[in-house]
């Protein structure tokens, strides 16, 4: 039988595993630390976890491999990748292969709290989803991305326009894990965009700010000004009226190989 335990933290370096124990710990999450990707593996045939921070360069199995494990053996954890090695690729390549966020090093307490307490809602979100597809209960806790759609993980979407153009917004699990949305910040007009990079901000209800990441890059042509003026349509329809800019691809074929559809 397997024990209940809250966070997982897989990382090498001592000093950046304690840190997170201790910001874990000060509000009230049990924490299990391990420094491989190995161990880690050996963690959970004994214990079961609500989340998982895994470091991409480690010694043995990197982050990516991890992720791989999870995949191969049907383990459902969601996991947060975090690495000091902050390039686009390693974001985009993370939420492709099924990590639920990401977050770059150094970050601080706050940083950190802000991507645990979303991430932890995103699993629980989707932990109602699967149990309410097994029930045959079509009342999703969440509206999924439209399949005609491309979808950075669970962060953002991208709609391909017959002009050459797209659409680009936030994904309604992002929106619900961020727990209500008082204002956006976005770019402007003319502005370019790059895929992995916050492309947007949401400041959610009690404060926190929370990055959207962008899931293709190009120049903006047009920003939603009814997103801007009313946070609350992005939350009501995030697909169709809700969209946060019209963009101007500038490599659409490279970056729609870490989408998904």
């Amino acid at each position: 039988m397997t024990t209940q335990r809250d966070i997982l933290v897989i990382e090498d370096e001592r000093s950046v595993s304690r840190a997170v124990e201790m910001v874990c710990e000060d509000e009230g999450m049990s924490v299990v630390a391990v420094d491989s990707a190995g161990a880690a593996l050996e963690v959970l045939d004994r214990f079961r976890f609500r989340l998982a921070l895994c470091d991409i360069m480690m010694q043995g199995l990197d982050g990516f491999q991890f992720l791989e494990a999870l995949n191969r053996r049907g383990l459902d954890l969601p996991v947060v990748m975090m690495t000091g090695y902050s390039t686009m690729e390693n974001a985009v390549r993370s939420l492709a292969m099924g990590a639920i966020d990401y977050i770059p090093k150094p970050f601080t307490a706050d940083e950190l709290l802000t991507v645990i307490r979303r991430s932890l809602r995103s699993g629980m979100l989707l932990d109602k989803a699967e149990a309410a597809g097994l029930e045959r209960d079509h009342t999703l806790s969440f509206v999924p991305c439209p399949s005609t759609y491309y979808r950075l993980g669970c962060v953002s979407w991208v709609k391909l326009e017959d002009e050459g153009t797209a659409r680009i917004g936030v994904s309604d699990l992002f929106l619900k894990s961020v727990d209500g949305v008082r204002a956006f910040e976005l770019s402007p007009v003319g502005e370019p965009l790059v895929q992995g990079t916050p492309c947007a901000y949401a400041t959610s209800t009690d404060g926190s700010v929370h990055g959207i990441m962008c899931p293709m890059g190009g120049k903006i042509l047009e920003v939603n000004e009814d997103a801007l003026s009313d946070p609350l349509l992005v939350e009501k329809d995030p697909y169709f009226r809700g969209w946060l800019y019209r963009i101007l691809p500038s490599n659409p074929d490279s970056n729609l190989r870490w989408l998904s559809s």
